[in-house]
Order: C-alpha cells, then structure tokens, then sequence
C-alpha cells in the first residue's frame, strides 16, 4: 500500500509495505542541490564533453534533473547494480547492466543515488577500472559520509545526510516508493525498544525469543554479543578480551560500542530487546544517548518478577541437564540473587523516575506469562 502526500500536507506520514516513513527532504531542496552539482561539473568540463554514467534503478529521477540542470555537451549512459533487498545491504553487489559505450578517451562522471557504505561504490570502480576511459569521477545527489568507508573520493556531493534508510525521489522500500518527489525517511518513532530484566531462572531468555517473533524485534543478549566479537576476533572483541586477558572489568564504552554495532547492522528491525544490559546507572544513562541520537528511545524496561523459592527450584532442576556448577548449589544460586538485586535497584529508580518501569508476574505457564508481557507492550 502506498499513501501519497499532496503538495497541501507536507507533513503526513506514508506507508509503504508495512513501514511508515516521515517527510525529510523537499522537491525544491532537492533540485537545488543537483543544480549546484551541475554548475560544480561545468566549471570542471567546460572544454570537454564529459560522458555521465546513471546507476539504475535508484538514480533515474536524479539523472533527468541532473540533464536538465547541465546545460552544455554531454553524452550518457547506464548501469545497474544491485545490494538491497527491504532495508538492508545484502553485502553482494551484482552488476545486472552493464555499460555497453565505448569509453576510450572520455572522462567519466558516475551519477549515484546515494552513497553509503561503499560496497556499490567499490563495484563501480572495479568496472570503470578496466576500460580505457580518459578519467572517472564520482558525483552522489545523497552522501551518509558517517558510514562511507572512505575508500574512493566522492568528488560531488549534493547533500550530506545521516545514516538513516531514506525513500523517493527514485529510491525505493521493496520496490516502492521511487515515484515520490520529495524524500522521506523510515519514522522510528513506532519502534519498540525494550530493556528486559529477570533474575536467573525468570525465564527471560524464553521470553524474548516469543517477544521477538511477535513484534518483529531483535534480541541483543550482551553475553551473545560479547562471544562473538571475542570468537570472531573484531577489533571491539580483542579489545574487550585485553581486558579480560588482565582480570580487569571491560570499559562501559566497549561494551556500548558492541551494542552500537549491533543496532547499526539490523535497520529493518521494528525495535530491540536489550538483555543483560543495562546493569549499571552509568549504563542505563549511556544507552539513552546513544539511542537519542539515533532518534530512537527505550520505551520500556520489564522485569520478570518470581519468589526465590521458585526460582531456586527452577534453577536446581535446570542443573541436572544443564551441566552448570551454578545451577547446582543452591548458595551460589542465591548469591546470584543477592546481586540481581543491588544491580536492579538502582535501575528500576532511574527508569521509575521515567514511568518506564514494569513489573510483571513471571510464574504461570508460558503463554500466560507472553501475554502479560505483551500487554505491557500492546499498551505503550
């Protein structure tokens, strides 16, 4: 379904597929910034007879603006390349057309979209590489330099924007959406972002494996997390390790960084479930900005509340599978309790103090206990 804004209501969310999105860039901001490419590119090409390459199918709408706007000698011509299926990069850049001119001698301007991380970028140059063109040169409409590689020199830019999945104006969610004249941006303010807390043997873990399927969100166990930078050897994970090699606890900023990289790389997700962090004030305070500045927030924290005594006997009979030492004596058991709870505490204030914070029944049977949890949710 695709809702189309009039010129009288500008400010209207559209829908396309199942994602909204929220106006971001008008029709005229935009045929300014490609009229100031043009001049860019006719100061540098005013003796020549430069040959502008189009990179279908997002830069259709950007290329016939742009020949309007490039009033002098020019020649042009297509190709296609492909990474995106929904919201995200496949990482696997196919080229599906070809350019079929000769080349040799002429100095080349590639007009893209919008450049990103680089990957298409990369497949470009490896085409024009090999032909026997005089020069190539870059030129982007749209230019998220927070997340470019920098491997290659953009060398025109129309507008600098941040990293955030933008559609119109040729450039499509699914396929829809390139006919819009103006650009707008996936509005993150339906995410669902929740920070669940549980004490051990709470069923958590359970939990937000039916809460991610339900409402599309992604699950972040820091534990996972942190054994995947460290068995993937990523900088943040050899970083981390040092740490740990030395006994020492690793720093908040390497543990938010991991979080970081996390969010970063899963866009399409409707919101995420943060589990095992945060544990500190400290922490709860660090998450908050930098969700702030991706304009997204918590929306919840929800704590799976059980009595000990359960818990403890949950835990026990868990052992005799489990295999864990900790799970078997019912001192450390408690012990991991005693600690749950003078990290909580001050948690639950700091989000008591937001009206985030939920308790929630945590014993019953499985279905019983989602639907509480998604009570909470459905209600926010």
């Amino acid at each position: 379904m695709l809702s189309l804004p009039t010129d009288h209501n500008w400010n209207t969310l559209i829908k396309l597929h199942d994602k909204t999105f929220k106006p971001y860039l008008k029709e005229e901001q935009i045929l300014a910034a490609i009229d100031k490419m043009a001049q860019e590119i006719a100061k540098d090409y005013k003796d020549e007879v430069p040959l502008f390459v189009g990179v279908l199918n997002g830069a259709f709408m950007f290329v016939s603006d742009f020949l309007k706007a490039y009033q002098h000698p020019c020649e042009v011509s297509f190709v296609r390349l492909s990474s995106y299926q929904g919201l995200t990069s496949t990482g696997i850049v196919e080229t599906l057309l070809d350019v079929s001119e000769e080349l040799e001698g002429k100095s080349v301007i590639i007009l893209e979209d919008v450049v990103d991380t680089g990957r298409t970028l990369k497949q470009l140059v490896h085409l024009f590489s090999n032909t026997n063109a005089k020069e190539f040169k870059i030129g982007a409409l749209f230019y998220k330099s927070e997340i470019y590689n920098g491997e290659y020199a953009i060398d025109y830019v129309g507008l600098e924007i941040p990293d955030d999945f933008i559609v119109g104006y040729g450039l499509d969610y699914n396929e829809q959406g390139r006919n819009l004249r103006e650009v707008y941006q996936l509005n993150k303010a339906d995410m669902i972002n929740l920070v669940l807390f549980g004490k051990p043997g709470a069923g958590k873990g359970t939990q937000a494996g039916f809460l991610k399927e339900k409402y599309d969100l992604k699950h972040i166990s820091t534990g996972d997390v942190f054994r995947y930078n460290i068995k993937n050897g990523t900088d943040l994970g050899k970083l981390a390790k040092s740490y740990i090699d030395k006994g020492d606890l690793v720093p908040d900023e390497v543990t938010i960084d991991m979080l970081k990289a996390e969010v970063e790389k899963n866009p399409d997700a409707a919101g995420f479930i943060f589990d095992g962090f945060p544990r500190t004030e400290a922490q709860a305070e660090a998450l908050d900005n930098f969700l702030e500045s991706k304009d997204m927030k918590v929306n919840a924290t929800i704590a799976l509340e059980a009595e000990d005594d359960i818990l403890v006997a949950r835990l026990l009979e868990r052992g005799k599978s489990s295999g864990r030492s900790d799970d078997q004596d019912e001192s450390k058991i408690r012990n991991r309790f005693d600690e749950y709870n003078e990290k909580t505490a001050p948690l639950k204030a700091y989000y008591d103090k937001q009206g985030k914070f939920h308790s929630v029944n945590g014993i019953g049977e499985i279905d019983e206990i989602t639907k509480r949890l998604s009570e909470v949710i459905d209600s926010l």
